[in-house]
């Protein structure tokens, strides 16, 4: 548990709440694979406008989950957002969207979800 993510901040925030904490789970695991997809379609058709968005979309989520990636996510934010032409971002995606497929399969397992 809670090698590919941390639940800290998450406890903090929800108080110790177990279910709130649950549900946050959740709504990690409907939202971030979705927004991830986007990423990785919106780099792999270099939409500089739709990779901002989804990269700034997962930001907190990604923050207050501590998948460890969010330095890298705010680069391909930022390569969406300045429209850096040019620059190759597939390593960072791929560190980004490995840190989210293995947040979430571990995530679905501790939640039984």
């Amino acid at each position: 548990m809670e090698q590919h993510y941390k639940l800290y901040r998450v406890r903090e925030l929800a108080d110790n709440d177990e279910d709130f904490i649950a549900t946050l789970a959740e709504a990690f695991l409907e939202e971030v694979p979705v927004d991830a997809e986007r990423l990785k379609k919106a780099v792999a058709e270099v939409n500089y406008h739709e990779a901002y968005q989804a990269a700034h979309k997962m930001k907190p989520t990604i923050d207050l989950f501590e998948l460890g990636v969010l330095d890298t996510l705010i680069e391909l934010q930022d390569w969406g957002k300045f429209s850096q032409t040019g620059v190759d971002v597939t390593n960072q995606l791929d560190i980004v969207l490995s840190a989210v497929d293995n947040a979430v399969a571990e995530m679905k397992s501790d939640f039984n979800l």
